[in-house]
Order: C-alpha cells, then structure tokens, then sequence
C-alpha cells in the first residue's frame, strides 16, 4: 500500500489511521512546491493533481474522508450494519465537510464555531472518544481537524472542556505523536 501525501498535507490524517491499525504502508512524499503532484505519474492515480491518494494493490483514491472509509471497512469494520457505517460516513462526512470548513474559512468562523463546538463538546464531556468508549476511524477525522485548530489558527479552546480533554487523550496515542506532531 502507498500513501502519496505533502508537507502539512491531510495525508497525515490518513497516516494516523494506517498507524493505529497497525497496516504496512509506504509513504511518498510530494513536493508539492516543485509540482511533483501535477506530473502524469501521479496524475494517473489523481486527476485531481491533490493529496492524498492511496493505491492499495490495483485499486487507487483519493479524498482523504474516502479513504478513511475505504480503510475502515477493508481492514477495521467492527459492524456490517448499514446503520453504524452510515454513522461513521456521517461523522468523517461532518468532519471533512462542515467542521473544517466552519473552522478554517475565515469568513465562516465566527458564525461557524460558536455552533459547532458546543455539540462537540458536550458528546465529549460525557463519552471518551466521538462514537463512546472505543476509539475509532471517527476519532481520526473528527480528531485531527479539532487538533488542528490550536495549531492552525492558534485559538483557544479551554473554555471547551470535553473537546480539550479529548484533544490529550489522543495526543496521548502513539499513532498520533508520530503521524500528527511530527
């Protein structure tokens, strides 16, 4: 399996989620400023000219809330229910989708936030990880972009209790320290 991914690229988010399940993987690193994601070989595995993208074996995708959703239901599925993995499409989907961009577009944040986050954490202020006890494929995409947000935009997040106790559960994780803070 090779992940493609960029310097501070979402490929990290796919890296901590290879590492927790422990799967052996390769990781091509792109540079993206001397246009290596734009040359022919990589875009025959993404038209897109975007990281990440993941070949795994003949198969190849992109996106990096597919390929979580790939991963979990070829190598972690815990249930075929429809109804739980619509839960965790759910999830990954709010995650990539409405979190991030709530989060990062500047011109959405100070709308976006204050509608979001205390949802967030308040699931989190009376369960360990987003779907109860068991972390999951959930905790990667929703995780990352909440951990991102100190980094990133450098806010505060202490008035968000259940979220900041969580954001050190998972940078407790081994996974995390060696794919999110490196």
């Amino acid at each position: 399996m090779k992940l493609y991914g960029g310097a501070f690229s979402r490929a990290a988010i796919v890296r901590w989620y290879l590492e927790e399940l422990a799967l052996p993987y390769e990781f091509v690193l792109l540079d993206m400023k001397a246009g290596e994601h734009l040359q022919p070989e990589f875009l025959a595995i993404n038209p897109m000219g975007k990281v990440p993208a993941l070949v795994d074996g003949d198969f190849k995708l992109w996106e990096s809330g597919a390929i979580l959703l790939y991963l979990h239901d070829k190598y972690d599925v815990v249930s075929s229910e429809p109804e739980k993995r619509a839960e965790i499409a759910q999830w990954i989907f709010f995650a990539n989708a409405t979190l991030a961009t709530g989060i990062f577009v500047a011109t959405s944040r100070e709308k976006e936030m204050p509608r979001l986050m205390p949802p967030i954490d308040r699931i989190l202020s009376h369960q360990s990880f987003m779907l109860g006890d068991k972390f999951s494929v959930v905790d990667v995409a929703v995780g990352s972009t909440l951990a991102y947000i100190p980094i990133m935009l450098k806010l505060d997040l202490s008035e968000y209790v259940g979220i900041t106790a969580y954001l050190k559960r998972l940078a407790e994780r081994p996974a995390f320290q060696k794919t999110m803070q490196s």
